[in-house]
C-alpha cells in the first residue's frame, strides 16, 4: 500500500477538522464576548528509510543526510484568541464590558465559571433583585456572594464605576456605596482555559488559579465600562481567507488519493497473464 494514500487521508481529515473550527467562528460572528478559534497542527510519525552515515576518522560518510518520508498530519491544538473585540455602545445600565484581561465570575450548578459577556439581566425576588447572566446564573462579588439589589433600588439609579464597584444615587443627588463590588479576575495562561459552552470558561491546571484584581492579585488592573458589550473578535474576511485556504488544501489531499489510486491502477495493468 502506497504511504501516499494514508498521507493524503491524514491531510483531508485535519482540514475537514480545521472547517469545523472556522464554521464555528464565522457561526459566532455576533455572540457577545466571544473568542476566535485557531488550529494548530502537528506533523505525524517519518519513516527513516536511510539513515545519515559520517565517518568519524576523516568527517566524510556515504550519507551526510537522512532519507526520511513523513506520514501525515493531524490537529494538535485549538488556540483561542482572547484580544479584545470592538465596543459597542448600548446605553443599557446592565451592559458590562471589561477594557483589560479580566473576566466576570457568576456561579453557575457545576460551581464557578468566567465569561468575557457582560449582558446580564435582573432576576426579582421579594429579597430583592439578583444581578445574573442570560442562563440565570448569579453574577460573584468580591466577598463570593451574589449581587442584590436593595428592592427600593432601580438599576436605573445604580452607577457601576471602573472598578466595578456599584453607587446608588441618593434623593439628593449624593452617590451612596451599596457594599457591592464586581468580581474580575486574571490567570496567569488563558490560553488553558476550558470553553463549556454559554460564553463560559472554566479553569483548568494549565490556565492556572484565578487571580482576583479588586484583591491586588495581578500587576494591571482591568476596566469595567457600564452600558457598553464587548462584541466578538472574528474578522468575517480573515476567516473567509482562511476558509478558502482550507478547502483548496482538502482539494489537494484528495488529489494526493485519486493520483496514488492512478498510481496504483498503472502498476497493476503491468502484469499480463
Amino acid at each position: 500500500m502506497m504511504r501516499s494514500l494514508w498521507t493524503g487521508a491524514s491531510g483531508m481529515i485535519a482540514q475537514q477538522t480545521n472547517v469545523d473550527v472556522i464554521a464555528n467562528n464565522l457561526a459566532n460572528v455576533n455572540t457577545t464576548g466571544y473568542k476566535k478559534e485557531r488550529l494548530e497542527f502537528k506533523s505525524l510519525l517519518y519513516q527513516t528509510l536511510a539513515q545519515a552515515d559520517l565517518d568519524p576518522a576523516n568527517g566524510m560518510g556515504s550519507r551526510p543526510v537522512n532519507l526520511q518520508v513523513g506520514l501525515g498530519v493531524r490537529p494538535v491544538a485549538t488556540a483561542r484568541m482572547f484580544d479584545r473585540g470592538n465596543l459597542e455602545v448600548t446605553e443599557n445600565n446592565l451592559d458590562f464590558a471589561i477594557e483589560g484581561f479580566g473576566f466576570f465570575a457568576v456561579e453557575t450548578p457545576n460551581g464557578v465559571a468566567y465569561t468575557r459577556d457582560g449582558c446580564f439581566k435582573l432576576a426579582t425576588t421579594v429579597q430583592g433583585s439578583y444581578l445574573v447572566t442570560s442562563d440565570g446564573y448569579m453574577v460573584l462579588s468580591t466577598d463570593g456572594g451574589p449581587i442584590i439589589l436593595p428592592p427600593e433600588v432601580t438599576m436605573h439609579d445604580v452607577e457601576v464605576d471602573y472598578r466595578g464597584r456599584f453607587l446608588f444615587m441618593g434623593e439628593e443627588g449624593e452617590q451612596i456605596e451599596l457594599g457591592f463590588q464586581l468580581e474580575i479576575v486574571q490567570f496567569s495562561n488563558t490560553q488553558g482555559l476550558e470553553a463549556v459552552g454559554s460564553n463560559l470558561f472554566r479553569e483548568t491546571v494549565a490556565s492556572g488559579l484565578p487571580l482576583s484584581e479588586p484583591g491586588g492579585d495581578v500587576p494591571s488592573l482591568s476596566k469595567v465600562i457600564q452600558g457598553v458589550r464587548e462584541m466578538p473578535n472574528v474578522q468575517i474576511a480573515e476567516e473567509m481567507v482562511r476558509l478558502i485556504i482550507a478547502q483548496r488544501a482538502y482539494e489537494i489531499n484528495s488529489k494526493v488519493i485519486s493520483t496514488s489510486d492512478d498510481m496504483l491502477q498503472t502498476a497493476n495493468g503491468l502484469k499480463r497473464p
